[in-house]
């Protein structure tokens, strides 16, 4: 089972983070990591990441039961996609949810953003799939991401976002980002007159790597 160390720093940090790149606005998105007990600690529902403090994440049970929180803080919305990766994925330490405005774009035409950037399938695992669409906060989120998260690092919610996993918060921030920048890229190529892919040798050989940095 793959943990965090210092969980609750590396959560705010990274939340801080994901907001100062401009990948969600206000409240939106959420950031969760294992902790070395099991648990999971997530940010919570509708607080402001610039003024967001230690005292504010939530930390849940594998069931989504609370186990501490600061008053009355509820984990996030999304919390059922949270869990359902961290059931699905036991090499997973960190998951973020968020809202970057190309790959979101791509959510919602229902299209995988293209592996067209050679080593983007080395730190992602391939083409960024998008699962079937569910209403947001449902259940059926967390399940239809995980069929998409199969053998990737991140995964398109339709007519909603993204969400990637990795082993800790600052490397699925990290591939957050780069999808997010492959997505911008592949639309100028469309609009330069189509992507040219990659050849299939060096997408299966770069999708190894990412196994292999996934297992360390």
């Amino acid at each position: 089972m793959r943990t965090v160390p210092d969980p609750h720093n590396a959560v705010l940090s990274t939340a801080k983070e994901m907001l100062r790149r401009g990948l969600v606005e206000g409240t939106a998105g959420n950031i969760s990591a294992r902790t070395e007990d099991g648990n999971i600690v997530c940010t919570p529902s509708s607080v402001d990441y610039t003024a967001m403090t230690l005292e504010d994440l939530v930390v849940v049970a594998p069931d989504g039961s609370v186990v501490s929180r600061s008053g009355e803080r509820s984990p996030t919305s999304e919390l059922a996609l949270h869990l359902a990766c961290y059931q699905a994925f036991d090499d997973v330490g960190s998951v973020i949810h968020a809202h970057p405005v190309w790959a979101t774009m791509f959510a919602c035409s229902h299209q995988p953003v293209p592996a067209c950037v050679d080593e983007f399938s080395m730190y992602v695992g391939g083409e960024v799939r998008c699962a079937d669409y569910a209403m947001s906060g449902s259940a059926d989120v967390g399940v239809n991401a995980v069929k998409a998260l199969e053998a990737r690092g991140a995964a398109l919610i339709a007519n909603h976002g993204l969400v990637a996993v990795a082993q800790s918060p600052a490397k699925a921030l990290h591939i957050v980002a780069l999808v997010e920048r492959t997505a911008q890229i592949a639309w100028g190529a469309r609009a330069l007159g189509g992507v040219v892919a990659v050849p299939d040798k060096v997408v299966t050989d770069f999708a190894g790597v990412y196994q292999l940095m996934r297992s360390l």
